[in-house]
């Protein structure tokens, strides 16, 4: 937790970092959903959208202000959301989610897998639920024993089948990075970063990464 004090350098590093994300590949205008992580507002996402919609996405926040942390509500409501944007425009969403919002966004794809472009996460913990994070007792342990048992569950009948980004450091203070492994989705891919969980937000490598993965394409159209 001590290390997370540093999170403040991720905004000094994205400063310098400017003249490489200037070049990033330009976006083609699909929607992209920002989902904040636990207890986080909506604007701690503000910063990165505001970077995205400067690449030419249609980037946005997810609609419900703090992450309260009730995943099986947001997860129902926010589905709702996903399929309106795309009833309204025709093309898929793709889902940045940070921590929980990772969570969150991971099952929306599940659920709708028509619908969604692909999945970015990064210190979201796939595998252990609240268990593998410091905040467990939060959640308390029933609960973090029955989200764990719930996602291994979906995880073996129903593997998520859009493109997934995991974004993991070992700099983490918050979440296990070993908990943002997944061993279970077919189209997954695991990229490490040098963040603590709380500058992941304003990382550079992150943004970059971000931007890269949403130019390469893989989305679908009803």
């Amino acid at each position: 937790m001590l290390g997370e004090l540093g999170s403040v350098l991720g905004a000094v590093r994205l400063m310098g970092a400017v003249p490489r994300l200037s070049v990033a590949p330009r976006g083609d205008g699909h929607p992209v959903v920002d989902i904040p992580g636990w207890r986080a507002p909506e604007l701690s996402g503000a910063p990165l959208r505001g970077y995205l919609r400067s690449l030419g996405y249609d980037a946005r926040g997810w609609g419900f202000g703090t992450n309260t942390g009730d995943p099986r509500r947001d997860v129902d409501r926010l589905a709702r959301s996903v399929l309106d944007l795309v009833d309204e425009g025709g093309a898929a969403v793709s889902l940045i989610g940070w921590s929980l919002g990772g969570v969150i966004a991971r099952e929306v794809a599940r659920r709708h897998p028509e619908a969604v472009r692909r999945v970015i996460t990064y210190g979201t913990p796939v595998v252990g639920g609240p268990a593998y994070t410091t905040v467990a007792r939060a959640y308390g342990h029933d609960a973090g024993a029955a989200a764990d048992r719930v996602t291994r569950r979906l995880d073996a009948a129903a593997p998520i089948r859009v493109p997934l980004t995991a974004v993991f450091s070992k700099r983490d203070g918050i979440v296990s990075w070993q908990a943002c492994i997944d061993r279970s989705s077919p189209d997954v891919e695991h990229v490490e970063v040098s963040s603590t969980h709380l500058g992941m937000g304003v990382d550079p490598d992150v943004w970059a990464l971000v931007a890269d993965r949403l130019a390469a394409g893989g989305g679908r159209r009803r």
